[in-house]
């Protein structure tokens, strides 16, 4: 069974070569007689990687050890839902899942009637370099990473996910990751093929042809960035959610390209501008999201997310290059259309300024995530750069990007005030909250302005969805997705530079304080449950003499990661200050270590992430009449 899914791969592969390869023929001799077998292909691809994921997720189903991958992530202990998921949990299963779900979004492209309102020449160069992807995938599949590798005798038990897999958050988190990364991919291969035929003119323009595939690719990657951050709060026991970790980082990256795409297209589809510009940004956002599987597989950086030193390190270099190779090939060689922008007082020049901020941080990023590898130039140790250097260096970015977002709504497109009356509204809220918020003592500079920025987003949104230029879809799915980052903004300035954390040393009994909360550890418990063992601890939290709830952080010990320890983490949770606890340690007088946090409006972070992700797919149908094809309107 496992030599018939390999060969699913293989004919993967071939079909792939064999599209790229007759499609460039066509281009070669100016033909286009076997265009229509040629749109057929992605079919076989298709199916046959729908056939190999099959047969993988029934040897996942049914514990069949005699698969390396099945034995390597899964054990008799794993429940059914983890077995299944750990589909994506290793590098071979994680590329079959990728190369699946950006041959889907080719089969929905080839499924699009406005696909036909395109040239042969742009169809034709589509097909090329979709292709050339699918077959650099299957390339992995079969000789760097296959998932079908078998072993005899097979093992009585696997070797079991790691712990840190094991929760919801990472059931999701993966796989919308690779539906944002593969989701750009028809977008990207499109924009590059309109611009090598030349008919831009002629045919409707490539991302109001594939705005679906934009708008959902990017709310999968949000919705992945959103969830993981959520994850790595609840499972890690560090009370953060975001510590700039190399592999974070590289998820961010296509992120931040893709959302500057975004606004943009928006001046492009409004204004007639920045064509080159926005084929060059929505290709890199696809090389992006290959380079940050670069950093996840190749061991090039260290990261407790990361799988390794792998075998396809080499062969994804070479892909990352050549796609830049051909992004700066094609778009350099295409001819600038368009006027000169406005100036920077017009809303044209501050969607232009939030584009700049965002590919600045992209770069900022992907630079510093790249340090130890620089830094090798000259120096024999590597030297990387900690949590602080990006807060220092992206924050006050990040902030400066909310105040802008406050502001451009109320711009006109040549410059000057569109709405006077919502600029002075939002500029009103904006600095009485700052003052209101500096007399109450939350008086860090960087932390101040976001929040006060954050506060001009919500009621900017608040006016512009009350108003009668707010009716369309689209609209809404802009003006929603604005106030779900105001939000997410907000959460973040309180959260980060405010919380309150203290580790305490106690006894069953004792009761100590944390800010304004005191804390009395009830009970201390040791046991074992099925494949593992443990350490519980029960607190009480009160404040100003109110019992707001127990709490029960556990420390485990699985039978099969030898001594490492593995935090459970418990929360009270509250639209205010949420109460975090970790369990720490034991000692040998039954007295335990304990890390309690008071973590500020850190529920606002994912209330806002949510709205982020759901408000723009009120944008995916719109009507006939509405003027702009862009998120933002």
């Amino acid at each position: 069974m496992y030599v018939f899914a390999y060969t699913m791969q293989l004919l993967a592969l071939l079909c792939a070569l064999g599209g790229a390869g007759m499609s460039l023929l066509q281009l070669w001799q100016g033909r286009t007689d076997w265009l229509p077998v040629i749109e057929k292909a992605h079919w076989l691809i298709s199916g046959a990687l729908l056939l190999a994921s099959a047969m993988l997720l029934h040897a996942l189903y049914w514990q069949d050890y005699s698969l390396v991958y099945v034995a390597s992530y899964t054990d008799q202990y794993l429940p059914v839902f983890y077995r299944l998921t750990a589909f994506w949990a290793g590098q071979p299963g994680s590329m079959l899942f990728w190369a699946l779900t950006v041959a889907l979004g080719g089969s929905l492209f080839g499924c699009l009637r406005s696909r036909k309102n395109l040239g042969a020449p742009t169809r034709l160069w589509h097909w090329t370099f979709f292709y050339s992807i699918m077959a650099f995938f299957a390339l992995v599949l079969t000789c760097w990473s296959d998932p079908f590798v078998m072993q005899r005798p097979a093992p009585a038990d696997g070797n079991g996910l790691n712990p840190l897999l094991q929760n919801p958050g990472m059931i999701f988190h993966p796989p919308l990751l690779f539906l944002g990364y593969g989701g750009f991919a028809v977008p990207s291969c499109l924009a590059l093929a309109q611009l090598l035929a030349g008919q831009q003119e002629r045919e409707a323009a490539w991302f109001r042809i594939t705005r679906p595939f934009i708008i959902l690719a990017w709310v999968f990657l949000t919705a992945g960035i959103v969830l993981g951050a959520w994850w790595a709060y609840m499972e890690l026991g560090w009370g953060g959610y975001w510590a700039w970790d190399p592999v974070e980082n590289a998820s961010l990256i296509p992120w931040l390209i893709g959302t500057a795409a975004l606004h943009t297209l928006i001046i492009e589809d409004r204004r007639g501008k920045l064509g080159r510009v926005n084929v060059a940004m929505m290709s890199l956002t696809t090389v992006s999201a290959f380079f940050a599987t670069y950093l996840v597989r190749s061991g090039v950086v260290q990261s407790v997310h990361a799988f390794g030193d792998g075998s396809v390190g080499t062969p994804l270099t070479i892909f990352v290059l050549a796609g830049l190779a051909v992004t700066f090939w094609v778009t350099c060689l295409a001819p600038s259309r368009g006027e000169h922008l406005a100036g920077l007082e017009s809303r044209e020049g501050f969607l232009t300024l939030v584009a700049w901020i965002l590919l600045a941080l992209a770069v900022i990023i992907l630079v510093a995530t790249m340090w130890p590898v620089i830094s090798k130039l000259w120096a024999t140790d590597a030297q990387g750069l900690d949590a602080n250097f990006y807060n220092r260096v992206c924050m006050p970015l990040a902030a400066l990007l909310v105040l802008m977002l406050a502001v451009c709504p109320c711009l006109g497109w040549n410059g000057g005030l569109r709405h006077r009356g919502l600029f002075f509204s939002v500029l009103g809220v904006l600095l009485a909250g700052g003052a209101v918020l500096f007399f109450m003592g939350y008086t860090k500079p960087v932390a101040l302005l976001a929040a006060a920025a954050s506060l001009g987003v919500i009621l900017g949104v608040v006016l512009l969805l009350g108003s009668k230029q707010s009716r369309s879809s689209s609209r809404w799915g802009a003006v929603g997705a604005h106030l779900g980052l105001g939000l997410m903004a907000l959460g973040v300035a309180f959260s980060g530079p405010y919380t309150q954390e203290q580790e305490l040393f106690m006894g069953k009994g004792d009761t100590k304080t944390v800010g304004k909360y005191s804390v009395t550890l009830l009970d201390i418990a040791e046991g074992r449950r099925p494949g593992y063992d443990y350490i519980a601890s029960r607190l009480e939290i009160r404040k100003d003499g109110e019992v707001l709830g127990a709490m029960a952080p556990e420390r485990r010990i699985y039978d099969k990661f030898g001594n490492m320890q593995f935090s459970e983490v418990d929360v009270i949770p509250s639209l205010g200050n949420e109460v975090y606890a970790s369990l720490l340690g034991l000692d040998e007088d039954m007295q335990v270590y304990v890390q309690v946090s008071i973590e500020p409006l850190v529920n606002w972070l994912w209330i806002g992430g949510t709205i982020l992700c759901l408000a723009p797919l009120l944008g995916l149908r719109r009507r006939r009449e509405a003027a702009s094809s862009g998120m933002i309107r």
